[in-house]
């Protein structure tokens, strides 16, 4: 009750600013939401208005193509994204699978351009959630596409037939070049919270500023690649470069890496 009197006394000082600038605000684009931990009250809508005019509350509202949830989770975000990123995942497979001569280097630009872009968008606010398996398979779907394997293929195997860096690993790069945007520049309100961030109240959190340390993702993934198990990884010896036969057309180049992983349509993969 305090909180919605609270909010309501905000929105008429906003109304009474408008007025005066002769500016008018719009109650039916405008909308009430509240974040906590508190699950019994999961449920509860604000009572908010605005000029007489009841706010609509909204569970899962969308700020910057953001979609937030009420613990911060952003499992709606990672919802809608794994959606999305299927149905491009399709239009790539019509690609991979036409008659064309179709090369990898054309799957690779073209999964950066449609799938990656959305998938990696606004990747440093939710990189530490623990709901990112969402995204993340896809994006493995996307390097079977790329490299034409199955879905068998072991996980560290797909990034190097791909020539793209692992998901995670792309995340933690583009969290770096966002701190140490920020670290530059001095009137950004962002920046004591970095340099100087609160009290961790709730352990199941991991903010951003835990994790400061930048990495280079390429000597973490040789370091990654020489600690994985996989079939002929000695054929393998910079994961980071393009593996020979990446401009093949896509039949030739599907057939010569299901060779390597020592697979094929049989039965025992299908089960697998």
């Amino acid at each position: 009750m305090e909180l919605e009197c609270s909010l309501s006394s905000d929105m008429v000082r906003i109304s009474h600013f408008c007025r005066q600038w002769r500016l008018k605000s719009s109650a039916s684009k405008t909308i009430s939401s509240v974040f906590h931990l508190h699950n019994t009250s999961a449920t509860r809508e604000l009572s908010v208005y605005v000029d007489g005019q009841h706010l609509q509350h909204e569970c899962y509202p969308t700020y910057l193509r953001l979609t937030l949830d009420r613990t911060l989770s952003y499992t709606e975000h990672f919802t809608k994204t794994a959606c999305k990123l299927k149905n491009r995942n399709n239009l790539l497979m019509k690609l991979a699978g036409s008659t064309g001569g179709t090369s990898a280097n054309t799957l690779r630009s073209s999964a950066l351009a449609l799938c990656y872009s959305a998938a990696e968008y606004c990747a440093p606010v939710w990189s530490r959630s623990a709901h990112t398996s969402q995204v993340d398979v896809q994006l493995n779907s996307t390097m079977c596409l790329i490299s034409g394997t199955l879905r068998s293929t072991p996980l560290p195997r797909r990034p190097v037939l791909s020539n793209i860096e692992l998901p995670a690993l792309r995340r933690k790069a583009a969290t770096d070049k966002l701190v140490e945007k920020i670290v530059k520049h001095d009137s950004w309100p962002i920046q004591p919270d970095i340099l100087s961030p609160p009290l961790l109240l709730l352990t199941s959190r991991k903010p951003l500023w835990l994790d400061l340390q930048p990495v280079d993702i390429k000597s973490r993934w040789r370091h990654n690649w020489k600690s994985a198990q996989v079939v002929n990884s000695h054929l393998v010896c910079y994961p980071t470069i393009r593996q020979l036969g990446f401009d093949l057309p896509q039949q030739q180049w599907s057939l010569l890496n299901r060779f390597r992983m020592e697979q094929g349509h049989c039965g025992a993969s299908r089960r697998k």
